[in-house]
């Protein structure tokens, strides 16, 4: 679709999902965010940070720029009219939306997803839209592959954005109210517990000295850095943390079943595909010398 064409529609339909309450940005052509300004880019040396949620550029930071100004979004729109929309989804708003994605397993299940907003992705799949249950949810649907939660820390590609492989739009299919999350559904979402790391019952001096007294307080640090690692840089922490776990596993704090469970755990509930997940865990340990 040429850009003259397209403009009217993504300033439209960007606007209008704003009036219903979800902060809305723009995406490149390829699915991911635009890229962040001179100004904005990771901190140097004499370059303080600052909080991407204040950031007044009108597409730094990902989804941190959504938005419901519409002098913003109408900025924004005139900016970058080819761009893709997208919406902040999570809590801030109270959006939470199931992506399946046929390609990779995923299926309808209408006992368990009931009739709520739908729009078709450009992909092949599907998008419902529910109302944010509150609380914390996981990154993939658990017994439902190819199904993924986008909530917190989170966007969705939203109409009339044209996707950038198949051409396709994406395009609203039920344009039903969107109803509360259902318990059923819900509890269905949360993430599973986390693993629990037992360290060995023996006890090596030489582990000790090596700074590995502590398992569980090391394991959990290298963890926190995934679940806390800003967008953009997830893979790269899991990947920092999967070394540092298999140094672990290399001292025999943790053993090696648990400790590919736990970093593929965390690197899920990142919101990080499997296959990076799988990716990271295996070069950080390879890079340990370890197999995966």
């Amino acid at each position: 679709m040429a850009l003259r064409a397209h403009f009217p529609a993504l300033l439209r339909n960007a606007l209008a999902t704003a009036e219903q309450g979800w902060p809305v940005f723009l995406l490149g052509r390829t699915k991911r965010p635009i890229a962040n300004c001179p100004d904005c880019q990771p901190p140097k040396s004499g370059r303080p940070a600052h909080d991407p949620q204040a950031c007044p550029h009108l597409t730094c930071h990902g989804f941190y720029a959504a938005t419901l100004d519409p002098d913003r979004i109408q900025a924004m729109c005139t900016l970058h009219p080819g761009g893709l929309l997208a919406i902040r989804t999570g809590v801030v708003s109270a959006l939470a939306v199931l992506d399946i994605d046929p390609r990779n397993g995923g299926a309808l299940d209408p006992v368990l997803m009931p009739r709520t907003r739908c729009v078709a992705s450009g992909g092949g799949g599907w998008h419902l839209y529910y109302r944010h249950p509150g609380g914390t949810l996981a990154a993939k649907l658990p017994g439902h592959p190819g199904v993924d939660i986008k909530a917190d820390g989170g966007y969705i590609v939203a109409p009339p954005s044209i996707h950038p492989i198949t051409r396709q739009p994406y395009r609203t299919l039920d344009d039903h109210p969107v109803i509360e999350m259902p318990r059923r559904l819900a509890a269905a979402c949360r993430p599973r517990p986390a693993v629990t790391v037992t360290a060995p019952a023996s006890s090596n001096p030489l582990r000790r000295a090596a700074g590995i007294s502590n398992p569980h307080a090391l394991l959990n640090a290298h963890l926190q850095a995934v679940r806390t690692a800003p967008e953009g840089k997830r893979r790269t922490t899991l990947y920092g943390a999967a070394r540092g776990v298999a140094r672990m596993v290399a001292a025999g704090a943790i053993t090696h079943a648990d400790a590919v469970a736990a970093l593929t755990a965390v690197g899920r509930d990142a919101q990080q595909t499997p296959r990076d997940v799988h990716k990271a865990i295996v070069g950080g340990f390879r890079a340990e010398g370890l197999a995966v």
